[in-house]
This record gives structure tokens, C-alpha cells and sequence, in this order.
């Protein structure tokens, strides 16, 4: 970063619109305000392969919305037919707000064999048009791997070229990609995170911000303030750097939320100064009844901080 890169330039980046003070007199005033006051505009939800159990698709959706979920999260491409989706969604009146790319791991767009990034492209639009049919107004994709046969500079290139491809198809469909950061050695920082989206110059890409996959290395709060209004959703899960320290790197995540390193309150109050209103995935391990009962719980704590 050069020396002429000053803190307008991050401002910029971020699509600020407040000076420090006033972004320090927000957070204290939302600290200060009693809890009933400060219901958030946030919507609750989990990935549907956190319910466990022999269940049918309409059952598993009922239990959801016994439970106070808003909505759930499907994989795509799935195998699901769409009828009993469909159905599954309708009888519980649980809405299916986004898909997960289920192919973006296995086929990543920075592969360097055209036919892997070929069927990287495809299992994207499938996803674009699975969302369309569920109603879902996301996709979440990892966008790229690097690693020592993929350089930054080639994952960065090849991802943006083949995600342009998919573009109009999102546009067609009014449905967003959304960019995760997940350890996949990408995008590392939040300023690179939002210059990454930025020169789409599109509206329907955008950024799900994953809280916890930010603890080991940085501050969620801090990606918040800059990636802003670019950040569409979020993914939910807590991380411990003593565990980590302790028990080894992916130890960390082994634990329930609001137990980690995640500061909950300061990831609140950045998200109520860029004013997100959206939804909020659980991606935790999952499990029975009691288990997403206590999560919906937690999840509930967190937004009233």
C-alpha cells in the first residue's frame, strides 16, 4: 500500500458516510439504548444440512419454523426435485432465501484447466437459475482457491472472468452473487474484498460476510465498517483462539456461539451503522431439536446485543 493511500481512501472504499466521531457516537448509543429498543431489522436462518435426523424435506422445513427460524439455506446444484421443494416451502411457509454453490469447491473458477472452470461456470448458473425457482435472492460462491499451482494474480483473473460469464444470467434472474471469505487464501483483506466486487460494476454481486471464518486472523467488526452496503448477508459461527492455540487451528470453530473470541457487540454495533437489514445464517454444526432450538436461542442473543 503506498503512502499516498490515506484514510479517504479507505472511507471510499468502504462507502462511508460518516467521519470517525460519528461513527463512534453511533456505536455508543446503540450500547446505551435499552434492549427492547433495539429490536434489529435481522432474520434468522440455517443451512438445511444442519438438521439432523431421518426426516422428509416438508418435515424438516415444519421443524424449522417450529423452532423460530425465518428461513433456511439450500445447496445447489442439490438432486432435489423441485416440486417437493416447493411444497416442503409453501406447507411451512418458510422461505428458502438463498442456495450455497455446491460445486465451487470441487470446481473452482481459478482452476487452471478451462474444462474445471467449465463446469465451475455451470454449477454457478445452475445454482442462479435453482435460486430463481425457490424464491432465493442469493448465491453464495467461494470464488477462487490459491495455492502453490494457482498463483493470486491467475485466481483473481480467471474467477473474475468466469463469474462476468455468469453476470447477465444473475441479472435475467434478479438474483445476487454473493462472495464468502473463507480460508481459501483469497482476498485477505477487506479493502481487496471490496475492490474485488467493486469492478464488476454490477449491482447483483455482493459480499456474504462470514463472521467467524474472520477471527483467527483479523476483526470482524473491521471488515464490516469497510466492505458496507456491499455486504448482502451473513454467515453466523463463533471461533476460539484458545482453542486454536491449544488444540489446533480448526479446533477453533469447536465451540457453541457467543462462547468464542467473536466480539458479538462491536460486530452489532458496525452492522447497525452501515444499517443492515438482511438475513443471518447459523453455519454451525447442527444437530436435533434441542440442539437448533438452542442455536435459534443464541442467534437471538447476539441481534439484541
Amino acid at each position: 500500500m503506498s503512502a499516498d493511500f490515506t484514510r479517504r481512501d479507505v472511507l471510499r472504499i468502504a462507502g462511508g458516510t460518516f467521519g470517525a466521531a460519528a461513527l463512534a457516537g453511533v456505536s455508543a448509543i446503540a450500547r446505551q439504548e435499552p434492549e427492547e429498543n433495539r429490536r434489529r431489522p435481522i432474520k434468522k436462518a440455517v443451512k438445511l444440512g444442519m438438521v439432523a435426523g431421518e426426516m422428509t424435506l416438508g418435515e424438516k422445513f415444519r421443524l424449522l419454523k417450529d423452532l423460530g427460524f425465518d428461513g433456511v439455506e439450500l445447496d445447489s446444484p442439490n438432486g432435489f426435485d423441485l416440486d417437493e421443494v416447493l411444497r416442503a416451502r409453501d406447507e411451512a411457509q418458510l422461505p428458502i432465501h438463498g442456495v450455497v454453490d455446491s460445486v465451487h469447491w470441487k470446481s473452482p473458477l481459478s482452476h487452471p484447466d478451462p474444462e474445471v472452470r467449465a463446469k465451475g461456470l455451470s454449477g454457478l448458473t445452475t445454482a442462479l437459475e435453482e435460486a430463481a425457482r425457490y424464491g432465493a435472492t442469493t448465491v453464495l460462491l467461494v470464488p477462487a482457491i490459491v495455492n502453490k499451482d494457482v498463483s493470486y494474480a491467475d485466481a483473481y483473473a480467471r474467477s473474475q472472468a468466469e463469474i462476468r460469464k455468469a453476470l447477465p444470467v444473475a441479472e435475467k434472474l434478479d438474483v445476487k452473487i454473493a462472495i464468502e471469505n473463507v480460508w481459501n487464501n483469497f482476498l485477505l483483506s477487506p479493502l481487496e474484498a471490496a475492490q474485488y466486487v467493486d469492478a464488476f460494476e454490477s449491482a447483483h454481486i455482493g459480499w456474504y460476510f462470514d463472521v467467524g471464518n474472520i477471527v483467527n486472523y483479523g476483526w470482524p467488526e473491521q471488515w464490516v465498517r469497510i466492505l458496507g452496503r456491499r455486504i448482502l448477508k451473513l454467515d453466523i459461527k463463533e471461533y476460539s483462539r484458545k482453542k486454536r492455540n491449544e488444540e489446533g487451528l480448526w479446533k477453533g470453530f469447536a465451540v457453541k456461539l457467543l462462547e468464542g473470541d467473536c466480539d458479538w457487540p462491536a460486530v452489532m454495533a458496525a452492522l447497525d451503522e452501515i444499517e443492515y437489514k438482511g438475513w443471518a445464517t447459523a453455519e454451525v454444526a447442527g444437530g436435533d431439536a434441542a440442539r437448533l432450538r438452542d442455536i435459534a436461542r443464541r442467534m437471538d442473543r447476539i441481534f439484541a446485543l
